[in-house]
């Protein structure tokens, strides 16, 4: 599995007391390190960056005073940033289009076209723009995406701030700015080789869409592409029982199976969905390092299924966590996602105590940072770590009392709770408010862009149509 490098380009800290630029505050700290207990009323000291202390209110010093940013963490909890491995940021242009519709359905005859007619570089800018205000708004601050004319989504990420891996989609047949299907790895090469140095936060990587809409060639050419530039490889997998059976008649295998008979199941593989694998599948995962994506909304809302989760950690797997796009779950909140994939957990196997809050919380946190090989940078909060957190307002009525925070945080805490949010040591939502993006401006041009969607699109906005 790829592991980025996020060190370059960072102050050298030679003084044995470094020069804090930030400190967080009498909050209650959920590091997400195992074994490590909450930390009430603690501290987090940030420079360069980088945490540099952990621990209880007015436990430390630093050198000055006067450049240094103070956030009051009382009634607070403070946790890593949340990490959604899975999102199409652009398809916020398409939230609510055609609910209520079979993935096939959906998919094939509303989505496809609405994407053909619409998008171009311009409108996925803007609806990814749109897309990080919400993921900013509630807590998370890295994503990992996979689209079409990627490199706009590349310079959305860019201006909000937020951590990324931004994948470049393929797709055998004419997708949007790739008209020509023969050149799409050309054009997800060039993405990757263009974007690789362009950031220090945001990576590029290329996504193949499923087995089913990509030929054995693409996706054995896309696996060699990533390998040679170092960068990860996504794919959608198993999501319906229509999707395996159509893999299964075109092949004869099971869609794991067909996939590992191609060489590209390994560690650099992220696959999306996993809905329908068995046990044999599951174990070959497993053994081969490939990387799982929970994606429990949108599964719910196409009917697709509940994923074999509890099947998948007793295998070893640990899975990330990912809200999908907009159009099919319609929110990026990963409050809700956690949520839902604990209580989809214990509907599937009738059991209440089959997934627990820890588990949940770690999908969003470290096990999603390491299925992104960022575990070494985020995920969890230490010291050394990148300043990447999220801070939570518990001073409502819903997260009150708190017994148990963490419980608190997965079964009745959401989105709108999240009061502020860190990157890398820059703050870019203080008290609710957008440190350096302007939400109504982005709202306004959504507004716009939407009215073209109606107009060209009048059929396809109606649910079930």
């Amino acid at each position: 599995m790829v592991s980025f490098d996020f060190s370059n380009d960072r102050p050298v800290i030679e003084d044995k007391v470094p020069r804090v630029n930030l400190v967080i505050d009498g909050g209650t700290i959920i590091t997400m390190v195992d074994d490590e207990p909450v930390i009430s009323q603690g501290r987090i000291e940030v420079s360069g960056g980088l945490i540099t202390k952990i621990g209880k209110s007015g436990e430390h010093n630093f050198r000055s005073k006067d450049d240094v940013e103070i956030i009051d963490a009382r009634n607070a909890i403070v946790m890593p940033g949340l990490v959604n491995c899975h999102t199409h940021a652009a398809m916020s242009l398409f939230r609510g289009l055609a609910d209520d519709l079979p993935l096939k359905t959906w998919l094939f005859e509303k989505i496809f076209p609405a994407e053909a007619a619409l998008l171009d570089p311009k409108s996925v800018h803007l609806a990814s723009l749109l897309a990080c205000v919400e993921m900013i708004a509630s807590g998370t601050t890295c994503f990992m995406d996979g689209y079409f004319f990627e490199e706009a989504t590349f310079d959305a990420a860019k201006k909000a701030g937020l951590r990324a891996i931004l994948a470049q989609g393929v797709i055998d047949m004419p997708a949007p700015g790739v008209p020509d299907q023969n050149e799409n790895l050309n054009v997800a090469r060039n993405f990757v080789e263009r974007r690789q140095t362009d950031s220090n936060i945001i990576k590029p990587a290329i996504f193949c869409h499923s087995p089913v809409t990509c030929y054995a060639k693409t996706l054995q050419k896309a696996s060699e592409i990533c390998k040679e530039l170092k960068v990860p490889f996504f794919i959608h997998l198993s999501e319906t029982k229509w999707e395996v059976e159509q893999l299964r008649n075109k092949t004869g295998e099971k869609p794991v199976i067909y996939l590992d008979s191609l060489g590209i199941l390994d560690e650099n593989l992220i696959a999306v969905h996993g809905v329908y694998l068995d046990n044999e599948e599951i174990n070959l995962i497993a053994e081969k390092g490939a990387k799982i994506v929970h994606v429990p909304e949108s599964n719910m809302k196409l009917a697709s299924g509940i994923a074999p989760l509890t099947g998948m950690i007793l295998a070893g797997i640990r899975p990330g966590l990912g809200t999908d796009g907009c159009a099919s779950n319609n929110n990026l909140d990963m409050f809700s996602e956690m949520d839902m994939a604990a209580k989809t957990a214990k509907i599937a196997t009738s059991d209440p105590t089959a997934f627990n809050a820890m588990s949940a919380a770690k999908m969003a946190t470290s096990w999603g940072s390491a299925v992104a090989g960022l575990d070494k940078h985020i995920g969890t909060l230490q010291e050394g770590k990148c300043a990447d957190i999220v801070i939570i307002d518990t001073f409502q009525p819903h997260l009150r009392p708190c017994y148990d925070p963490l419980s608190n945080l997965v079964y009745s805490a959401n989105g709108s709770d999240v009061r502020d949010v860190i990157v890398e040591g820059k703050v870019l939502l203080r008290e609710r408010r957008f440190t350096h993006l302007d939400p109504l401006d982005i709202m306004k041009e959504i507004k716009t862009l939407a009215a073209k969607v109606e107009k060209h699109l009048p059929h396809v906005r109606i649910a079930g149509n």
